[in-house]
C-alpha cells in the first residue's frame, strides 16, 4: 500500500508539540481551565492549514476542528478522529525535553536528569514487545505528554496522509482536538452541531494493537465536613476537630475497593484531594465502576460510612455531593457494532493482531457516546501515563498512524 513508502512525521510532530505546556486545572473554572493549551491549538490550525487544510478553526473555549474533505462518490457516514491537547495536572508538564532511545534492546531505562526515575523492564511489560524500536520519553523531572499528544500527532500525520494521496478514497473526515479532558471536562464546550459527524474515535488507548469499547463508569463525591473549633487551650469536651473527623473517613475506607488493591473490573472508591482546617475540610472522591448499579452502591457505602463517623460527632454536619462525569460507553457502541467492527479491520490491515479491551478509566469518547458520537478508544502508543516514566515507542505511532489511514478506507469502501 502507499503507506509502505510514506515518511512518516509522526515522530517530529509529536516532539514538537511535547514540548508545548498544556497542562489543564481542576480548580480552574474557565474553559480552557488554562490559556496555555490554546498555545498548541494555534500552532495545530496553523498546521492543518499549511497542509491544505482550509478549514481549520479554534474556538473561544480551546477546541480545534478541521474538516478532511470527502473525495468519494458513495455516501460514507461522517467520521471523526479526536485527541485532547492537555496534559494531567498530577505531574509537571512544563519544560519538556523528550529524550529518544534508538533501537531499544530490553534494558532498563535510566533517565537522565533524575537518575532515581527508571522505566525498569520487569516492571512494563509492553517493553518486550519494543525489542529493536526507538523509545520516546522525558528527561526524568517532567511527564512526557504522550497522552495525549500522541494522538494528536497521529491524527495530525494521518491528516496530511489523505490530503497528499487523493488516490486512497474516504468519506468526509472531522478533527476534534479537545482541552480539559483530564480533568474531567473534554466535552463540555463541544459544538455538536458544528462537528456534525456520526461516529468517532478517540485515538488516546496504550497497547499497541488495542481498542477499548469499554470503560468505567464514573462519578465524583465532594464531601464537606463542618467542625466545630475552640481555643485548643480550652478544648476538653468541647473541639470537635473537621481535619479528624475527616482522617476518620478516610481511615475506614474499605481497603478492598482502593485503587492500589483493585484490577480488571473490579470497582474503587479513590480520595483525590483534602482540603481544609479545624472549622471545615472538603474531601473530593472519585467512584469507578464497570455497570452504573455498583457505582450507585459505592455511593451509597461511602455515605453510610460517613454517617456512622458522624454520629460520634453531634455538633458537627457533612454535605454529600454528587457529580456524574461519564459512563461506559459499552451499551452506546453495542448499538452500532460497526464502529467497532471497521476499527477491528483496520487494525489487521496494518498487520498487526487486533485486541478488544476494557479500560480502568474514561475518555472524551465516554462523554461523546452518550451525547450521540459513538465513540471507541483506539491504541495511541503511550504507556505509564501521568508519571514522570512516561513512554511511547517511535514505530507504535506509525502504526497508529496506519490505523486512521486504513479505518477511513474501510469506511468508504462499506458504504
Amino acid at each position: 500500500m502507499l503507506l509502505a513508502s510514506y515518511p512518516f512525521s509522526v515522530t517530529e510532530r509529536f516532539l514538537r508539540y511535547a514540548k508545548i505546556d498544556t497542562q489543564s486545572n481542576p480548580e480552574s473554572h474557565t474553559c480552557p481551565s488554562t490559556e496555555k493549551q490554546k498555545n498548541l491549538g494555534h500552532l495545530l490550525v496553523e498546521e492543518l492549514k499549511a497542509i491544505g487544510v482550509q478549514d481549520a478553526e479554534l474556538d473561544e473555549y480551546g477546541y480545534v476542528y478541521a474538516t478532511i474533505p470527502s473525495n468519494t462518490d458513495k455516501k460514507v457516514p461522517v467520521i471523526c478522529f479526536c485527541s485532547h491537547m492537555d496534559t494531567s495536572p498530577d505531574c509537571s508538564g512544563a519544560n519538556v525535553h523528550p529524550v529518544i532511545h534508538t533501537n531499544y534492546q530490553g534494558q532498563d531505562i535510566v533517565l537522565p536528569m533524575d537518575v532515581s526515575q527508571v522505566i525498569r523492564f520487569a516492571e512494563h511489560p509492553d517493553l518486550a514487545r519494543q525489542i529493536g524500536n526507538d523509545i520516546i520519553t522525558a528527561d526524568g523531572t517532567t511527564l512526557l505528554g504522550a497522552d495525549n499528544k500522541a494522538g494528536v500527532a497521529e491524527i495530525m500525520d494521518a491528516t496530511h496522509f489523505l490530503m497528499t494521496h487523493p488516490e486512497l478514497k474516504h468519506g468526509k473526515i472531522r478533527i476534534l482536538f479537545t482541552p480539559d479532558e483530564e480533568i474531567g471536562r473534554g466535552v463540555d464546550k463541544v459544538n455538536m452541531k458544528k462537528l456534525a459527524a456520526d461516529f468517532g474515535y478517540t485515538m488516546d488507548g496504550e497497547s499497541l494493537g488495542h481498542i477499548e469499547n469499554e470503560t468505567f463508569s464514573a462519578d465524583g463525591v465532594s464531601l464537606v465536613i463542618k467542625g466545630l473549633p475552640t481555643h485548643p487551650g480550652f478544648a476538653k469536651n468541647k473541639m470537635q476537630h473537621a481535619i479528624k473527623i475527616a482522617a476518620e473517613i478516610i481511615h475506614r475506607l474499605p481497603k478492598d475497593k482502593a485503587p492500589e488493591t483493585t484490577e480488571g473490573k473490579e470497582p474503587f472508591i479513590h480520595a483525590t484531594a483534602i482540603n481544609g482546617g479545624l472549622e471545615q475540610v472538603e474531601i473530593k472522591f472519585i467512584i469507578r465502576a464497570f455497570d452504573t448499579p455498583t457505582l450507585h452502591t459505592l455511593e451509597a457505602e461511602l455515605k453510610q460510612l460517613t454517617q456512622q463517623v458522624m454520629t460520634s460527632y453531634n455538633k458537627c454536619a457533612y454535605t454529600f455531593t454528587v457529580t456524574e462525569q461519564y459512563r461506559n460507553f459499552k451499551e452506546v457502541l453495542e448499538q452500532n457494532p460497526q464502529v467497532v467492527d471497521y476499527a477491528l479491520e483496520a487494525i489487521k490491515r496494518a498487520g498487526i493482531a487486533p485486541h478488544l479491551s476494557s479500560i480502568r478509566g474514561g475518555t472524551d469518547g465516554s462523554r461523546l457516546s452518550f451525547i450521540g458520537l459513538p465513540c471507541p478508544n483506539i491504541f495511541a502508543g503511550e504507556h505509564a501515563f501521568h508519571s514522570k516514566q512516561e513512554w511511547v515507542s517511535v514505530q507504535d505511532m506509525q502504526k497508529a498512524v496506519e490505523t486512521i489511514v486504513h479505518l477511513c478506507a474501510v469506511w468508504e469502501e462499506k458504504s
